[in-house]
């Protein structure tokens, strides 16, 4: 029998997929102690605890691509599985975008973030939860791509779409634009449960989920589902946006959720004519986003004026802050330069945030 190469061996497990990712196992480190003796090859598989039922499909996969190029390999699998790691657990946080009501631009905020944290050189993931209105296609300008499945050990996994470099999820990717959603609780629940672990996610630096407005069925199921890292509120000035943001924001504050709340951002907080510079006008009143980080202990994170050229590229699919010649787009990325001093000094100084467990 011919010696059996490392390279060839290793190669040849480059063919078994993560069924958490889609990528392959040498890619996402899924095998360890590796190590060929005579006829005999040795490694630990090293699973998260949500890929514990794939144990067997992968193990026998990969004897199978081993045994594919060395028939007679003696393949030895010792498989240990990390309790502490669960969903996504390729994602190192996840941050939602929430808003108390709607037409504060929640979701501007939530791209343009995305990609300021993005051009900043980190990995940025984007999840459109707001199901009833997802708007994130139209804002990335791909409202008619439709994600592909792909079938891993037998099960179908959703390819999240990308644009601008990010990767992306959204119902409005799914179903036609002018098809209207209407589900039910549990429904909902289900949709973003598949988002989460039916998507093949890549290794995230960051995973940015725009919430719909409110506190319903679906904000309960992402907390229930995933650790949330943080939370960024976002209002408008006026006083009435504000109290609807603070029963938002009381959410994530209750015991048993327990997310920070990492800063706000205050949106269309005034008009300054091209012609009068330095006149501004505030047309929403003023002084909202203060009072709420200095309600919730956080920070203002900024303040975005109302500018008409920040909605005409919404609109075409070219996110503001891509374009680095308009002055809106250092607004965005200031935006998320103190986003990432907040992160850090969440990180530093706070425990990671527990799943919100349901007890009957």
């Amino acid at each position: 029998m011919e010696n059996l190469d490392n390279n060839r061996i290793v190669n040849a497990l480059r063919t078994v997929q993560d069924p958490e990712t889609g990528q392959d196992l040498i890619k996402t480190g899924k095998i360890k102690d590796f190590k060929v003796e005579g006829n005999n090859v040795f490694f630990t598989l090293s699973l998260k605890s949500s890929e514990a039922s794939y144990k067997s499909d992968l193990t026998f996969a990969c004897i199978q691509a081993i045994q594919a190029i060395y028939p007679e390999a003696d393949v030895n699998i010792h498989s240990v599985t990390d309790e502490g790691s669960g969903v996504l657990s390729q994602i190192k946080h996840v941050i939602a975008v929430a808003s108390g009501k709607g037409g504060v631009g929640k979701s501007t905020v939530s791209v343009n973030l995305a990609l300021g944290l993005k051009k900043k050189g980190l990995k940025v993931g984007l999840m459109d939860a707001d199901l009833y209105g997802p708007s994130i296609p139209t804002m990335l300008g791909v409202q008619d791509t439709r994600p592909t499945v792909k079938k891993i050990f037998g099960k179908n996994k959703i390819e999240p779409l990308s644009a601008h470099g990010l990767s992306f999820i959204s119902i409005g990717n799914i179903v036609d634009p002018e098809q209207a959603v209407v589900l039910r609780g549990p429904r909902l629940g289900g949709i973003i449960k598949q988002f989460v672990q039916e998507v093949l996610w890549p290794d995230l630096d960051v995973l940015v989920i725009d919430l719909p407005p409110g506190t319903g069925d679906i904000q309960l199921t992402l907390v229930q589902t995933l650790s949330i890292t943080g939370a960024v509120i976002v209002t408008t000035p006026q006083k009435v946006s504000m109290i609807d943001v603070v029963k938002a924001a009381n959410m994530f504050a209750l015991e048993n959720i327990n997310v920070p709340i990492l800063g706000v951002v205050e949106n269309m907080s005034w008009f300054e004519p091209k012609e009068m510079p330095g006149q501004k006008y505030h047309l929403f009143g003023k002084g909202a986003g203060k009072a709420l980080a200095e309600k919730y202990k956080t920070r203002l994170l900024g303040q975005i004026p109302i500018v008409q050229s920040v909605q005409e590229n919404a609109d075409i699919g070219q996110p503001q802050v891509l374009d680095e010649s308009a002055e809106i787009s250092g607004t965005f990325m200031k935006i998320a330069d103190n986003f990432i001093e907040q992160l850090n000094k969440r990180i530093s100084e706070l425990p990671p945030t527990q799943r919100v467990e349901i007890k009957t």
